[in-house]
């Protein structure tokens, strides 16, 4: 069973990208693991399997990330970058 998730990363002023997770989408594994990535690296890679440290694994071809005015939690888990580094933001979006 995959625990999806989401990525929000502000692009303007009211447009965020929402890059799809597949599986492995939980805290625990996800903060870690998006550690060593930017947010310039999740949009270049838009839409993906898993993330690890080491690796976006990415589908191929990759749908376009989901362009909404604010982060919105539509599945498990909606991470965002905040100031230095990656936060789970899952129980404060609506």
């Amino acid at each position: 069973m995959s625990t999806r998730a989401q990525i929000a990363i502000q692009t303007g002023p009211e447009e965020w990208a929402h890059v799809y997770i597949h599986y492995d989408g939980y805290p625990s594994h996800m903060l870690a693991a998006l550690a060593g990535w930017t947010p310039e690296d999740i949009i270049a890679a838009r839409e993906i399997r898993q993330v690890r440290a080491d690796k976006l694994d990415c589908f191929e071809p990759p749908r376009a990330p989901r362009i909404l005015p604010l982060p919105a939690c539509e599945l498990c888990h909606l991470y965002i970058w905040k100031d230095t580094g990656w936060v789970d933001i899952t129980d404060m979006a609506e």
